[in-house]
């Protein structure tokens, strides 16, 4: 009776997974890419490189606003002030809880919280 020899394919099966891997990889990185900041001008063409007029004057404003978004999205029960717990659902801030609890009653009012997503 002859053996029945079986032949693996490791070295293909390897290939295939690390190829897999690699091209998964590339494409979460090509979704994680921002868009653009503005849109190409309109009458001189697409423009490329930074802007040499001056700089975005919304980008402070936006900062603020998201700022205020993430308290107000943290801040469960509506009380106005995030206690250690609600600020433990954003990480930069809950980190820091103890640092910018100026104040030290135990909670981080919006003026606290805006001082610490600044810096």
């Amino acid at each position: 009776m002859k053996a029945i020899q079986r032949r693996t394919f490791a070295f293909d099966a390897r290939s295939v997974m690390l190829f897999t891997a690699l091209s998964l990889g590339g494409a979460a990185a090509l979704q994680a890419q921002t868009a653009p900041a503005a849109a190409p001008k309109a009458q001189g063409g697409p423009s490329y490189g930074p802007a040499t007029s001056s700089p975005n004057p919304t980008a402070p404003a936006a900062t603020g606003t998201s700022a205020a978004a993430a308290f107000d999205r943290a801040d469960a029960n509506a009380d106005g002030k995030l206690s250690a717990d609600e600020a433990a659902t954003l990480p930069a801030i809950g980190n820091r809880f103890e640092q910018l609890d100026t104040d030290r009653d135990g909670s981080l009012s919006r003026t606290e919280f805006d001082k610490g997503a600044k810096s």
